[in-house]
C-alpha cells in the first residue's frame, strides 16, 4: 500500500471542499507546482466522484489523490472505483477503516480522544486526523502523542495554518490538512498557487526548526 506522496517530502494534505470538475485541472496543477503531495477532494463537493476521477487521471502519476468526508463503506467503494489512493473521514468507524484497507487505500480517520485514536489504529488506520484541531489544540495533541505509538503519522486538521505550524510540530504532529487556507469554492488557481507556496515554505522552515531544536 502506498502511504507517502509520490513526489513530495511535505506532509500537507490540500483539502478541496466545494470544488467543481471544471476547476480540477487548474487548481490541482497549482498545488502540484507548489510541492503539495496529497490532494483530498471531499464528498460534499459538487459531483465529487467525477472530480476525483479527473484528478486521478491528470495528476495521479505525480501526487496522491484522495477523498474526504468519507462516511460509509459504500463511499469507500465509490471513491476507490473513481481512482482515489487515500481516504479521510471526520469520524472513526472501524468498518470504514477496514474497508479502506481492503480496497488498498491509505486510511486517515478523524479522532478527538485517546479512545478514538486507539480504536482507529486497532482497525488498521494508516494515520490519524486530529479534528477539529483548533479545539484539541497543540496541548491536547501533545498529551495524546505521548501515549500513541511513536511511528503513528498524525495530522492537525481544522485551524492549522502557516502561522501555527511551529506549535503543532512542537506537539508532535507529522503534518497538516489545509482547507480554506488553500482553497475556497471558486478561488482562482493563481491564488491557490500563492497560498500553497506560502504553506510549503512555512512547512520547510518550521519542520527544520523542530528537528534542530
Amino acid at each position: 500500500m502506498l502511504q507517502t506522496p509520490l513526489s513530495s517530502k511535505h506532509h500537507i494534505i490540500a483539502i478541496l471542499r466545494g470544488i467543481k470538475p471544471e476547476e480540477i485541472e487548474g487548481v490541482c496543477d497549482a498545488l502540484v507546482e507548489a510541492g503539495i503531495g496529497r490532494i483530498e477532494i471531499t464528498l460534499n463537493s459538487p459531483t465529487p466522484l467525477k472530480s476525483i476521477k479527473k484528478a486521478a487521471e491528470l495528476f495521479g502519476g505525480q501526487v496522491l489523490i484522495g477523498a474526504g468526508t468519507v462516511l460509509s463503506m459504500s463511499d469507500v467503494d465509490n471513491v476507490a472505483d473513481a481512482g482515489a489512493r487515500f481516504v479521510v473521514s471526520p469520524d472513526t468507524k472501524p468498518e470504514v477503516i477496514k474497508r479502506t484497507q481492503e480496497r488498498n487505500m491509505a486510511s486517515y480517520p478523524g479522532v478527538f480522544t485517546p479512545t478514538e485514536a486507539f480504536c482507529a489504529l486497532g482497525a488498521g488506520a494508516t494515520g490519524l486526523k486530529f479534528f477539529p484541531g483548533e479545539l484539541i489544540g497543540p496541548a491536547g495533541i501533545r498529551a495524546m502523542r505521548a501515549v500513541l505509538p511513536p511511528e503513528t503519522p498524525i495530522y492537525a486538521v481544522g485551524g492549522a495554518s502557516p502561522d501555527n505550524f511551529a506549535d503543532y510540530f512542537a506537539a508532535g504532529c507529522t503534518g497538516f490538512g489545509l482547507g480554506s487556507f488553500l482553497y475556497k469554492a471558486g478561488r482562482k488557481p493563481e491564488k491557490v498557487l500563492a497560498r500553497a507556496r506560502e504553506a510549503v515554505k512555512a512547512y520547510d522552515i518550521k519542520s527544520e526548526e523542530s528537528r534542530t531544536g
